[in-house]
């Protein structure tokens, strides 16, 4: 499914979920961290993405997603994803890579 873009977003604008996800940036140059947050344009539900950087430099932070369903501005959900990603316990597994560990 392709879902539209959304080029500018506005702080006091509601939205409907806000992401913080590891994702393959494009032309495959590894993976980064982006936030993502679901606006309505016309009738019609778009992404605004920001770019956070490499997904190695957030080891040990969760991924994030916080489903508003249009009672929380932008510029909430970004202060909620701060709190969050600060916040909350690291994830143990990934900052030991035991995802990458292979037993024998």
């Amino acid at each position: 499914m392709i879902i539209p873009a959304a080029d500018t977003i506005f702080g006091n604008e509601k939205a409907e979920a806000l992401y913080e996800l590891h994702m393959q940036s494009p032309g495959s140059h590894g993976f980064h961290r982006y936030q993502i947050v679901v606006v309505n344009r016309n009738g019609i539900l778009c992404e605004w993405r920001k770019d956070m950087g490499l997904a190695s430099r957030w080891k040990g932070v969760k991924q994030i997603r916080i489903p508003s369903f249009w009672e929380h501005s932008v510029d909430e959900l970004m202060d909620i994803a701060e709190f969050l990603r600060n916040e909350t316990e690291i994830d143990i597994a990934d900052f030991l890579e035991l995802d990458n560990y292979k037993l024998v």
